[in-house]
């Protein structure tokens, strides 16, 4: 018998980089990508050259198009829009 895996969750983040800049991005694995932005050639490359980095933001999606669609319309709000949603 064969067992249904849970589908992985896709998950939008807001990082808070040492220059007080925001980066918001998307992952299946937030924890490895957190590591790649702070310590990887791997991370983007807006936050290899502002880190550290940290975590102020997330929001988990069950698809990735439903996840990628909110990554977009987080990066279209204004710096003030995104400041309230770490709040």
């Amino acid at each position: 018998m064969q067992r249904k895996s849970k589908p992985v969750p896709h998950v939008v983040y807001i990082l808070e980089c040492a220059d007080t800049s925001l980066y918001v991005g998307c992952t299946n694995n937030l924890e490895k990508r957190l590591k790649e932005h702070n310590h990887s050639k791997q991370g983007a490359h807006y936050t290899k050259i502002r880190r550290p980095v940290s975590l102020r933001y997330s929001e988990a999606f069950s698809n990735l198009k439903e996840a990628r669609a909110r990554e977009a319309a987080l990066k279209r709000l204004p710096r003030k829009k995104k400041l309230t949603l770490l709040q």
